[in-house]
């Protein structure tokens, strides 16, 4: 299993930073568009502080701090610094994973997150579905901002 999460989220990390890298020009990264509550720059921001906060800090104890408002309040930065943010998650998450070991994933995760207790293992699950979510938002986000057809 841990080598699975581990192709699966290196695979959809770079999916993220793939879909970053097409925004032509960094304002669109910050536009909301109408109907909608988050740009794909804070989505983009999101995943990046989860990523850190859930892999960094519970599970390496890197000594990340979240500051979950500012992933949703925080506007212009620039696409480069958005790009090594998500380069730097990457390197965290694929740290973690290389070294949990089974006993770690089979054990109760140190933070009832979802409100019931559950394994490391599914948790992991679950952040990696949460992972392709928002990415997938990223994805309409850009494409509608470039007038694309979303079926492509």
């Amino acid at each position: 299993m841990q080598s699975s999460l581990l192709q699966l989220f290196r695979r959809d990390i770079i999916n993220l930073y793939k879909e970053i890298e097409l925004y032509q020009d960094e304002w669109q990264l910050w536009k909301i568009l109408d109907g909608t509550k988050n740009s794909g720059g804070n989505l983009a921001l999101h995943l990046v502080g989860n990523l850190n906060a859930y892999f960094g800090k519970n599970l390496g104890n890197t000594g990340y701090v979240r500051n979950r408002e500012a992933e949703f309040l925080d506007k212009n930065i620039s696409k480069e610094i958005l790009l090594k943010l998500i380069e730097q998650v990457n390197q965290v998450v694929s740290k973690v994973l290389e070294n949990l070991t089974d006993k770690q994933m089979k054990a109760i995760h140190p933070e009832n997150v979802l409100g019931y207790e559950m394994t490391t293992e599914y948790f992991l699950i679950h952040l990696h579905g949460h992972l392709t979510y928002h990415t997938g938002q990223i994805n309409y986000h850009r494409k509608f901002m470039y007038n694309e057809s979303i079926y492509s």
